[in-house]
């Protein structure tokens, strides 16, 4: 069966057709919402076609690293609930809910998208740390994508908590307007290949019949701060610079979406 849908995928690319009628570079229909979850100081919700993905914003104080005692942190986290797939089970991280957390927390990280400088407290005794916990609620192909976008939407529309510097305590409950110092929105776009035809943004089966994936992360000034190569399939020199011009591309495309939400 997989064989049967791989071969009928690949006889739709070369016709320059999708099973959803989509064009090669063409996104799903994509919904942004912001503010989904009441007590987190920052969240979004993205669907991608019927992939659905919640990411929430955790806020906390913790002492600065060693290496960095002038910085706050950034940490990244995915769990892969049985809801949204019945091929993800319950227990300890999957290899691809691993996957997913360090590629997202690659493009945030690399392209400098926080000003952590600005998430000191106390040089050298106290900074923010900044968590971010990201849950599929359906995965209908493209969680990469999908995860990234509402990481970086939830973090535009973060605000600090209420901090007591004098007791050293977090109120929780209570919210600054103080926005998280985001400069830069980093954005992720995956591309499938398939006997020698790329694409972007894969459903669920098209991402299961494709032969190797590459995810580009790319910045305002159409540079790239991270990529992630996936499958057992290759790319050449030149598919991966065509590739990288139709990323900036729909970067624009989906960094206008963030803009409006």
């Amino acid at each position: 069966m997989v064989e049967l849908i791989k071969a009928y995928m690949s006889d739709l690319l070369k016709k320059g057709q999708r099973e959803d009628a989509r064009k090669q570079y063409e996104y799903r229909d994509i919904e942004i919402e912001t503010g989904v979850i009441a007590r987190s100081p920052g969240s979004a919700r993205v669907r991608i076609g019927e992939t659905e993905v919640l990411v929430g914003i955790k806020m906390d104080t913790m002492e600065p690293y060693p290496d960095s005692p002038d910085d706050g942190t950034l940490m990244v986290n995915a769990e892969f609930i049985p809801l949204a797939s019945p091929e993800f089970e319950p227990g300890p991280p999957s290899p691809e809910s691993v996957e997913l957390a360090r590629v997202v927390d690659r493009g945030i990280r690399e392209s400098g998208a926080i000003d952590t400088a600005k998430l000191c407290i106390t040089p050298k005794e106290k900074v923010w740390s900044v968590s971010i916990d990201i849950y599929p609620l359906n995965d209908g192909g493209n969680l990469l994508d999908a995860a990234a976008l509402g990481a970086i939407v939830a973090l535009k529309n973060t605000v600090f908590p209420k901090y007591d510097e004098k007791e050293d305590k977090v109120f929780y409950k209570e919210f600054t307007k103080d926005k998280l110092p985001v400069k830069k929105l980093p954005i992720l776009t995956t591309f499938a290949k398939l006997d020698g035809i790329t694409f972007v943004d894969t459903t669920k089966r098209e991402e299961k019949s494709a032969d190797a994936r590459l995810s580009l992360a790319t910045l305002e000034d159409g540079q790239v701060c991270a990529m992630q190569k996936g499958g057992t399939g290759t790319f050449t020199d030149k598919e991966v610079a065509d590739l990288f011009d139709v990323a900036v591309e729909k970067a624009k495309e989906l960094r206008a979406l963030i803009k409006k939400a």
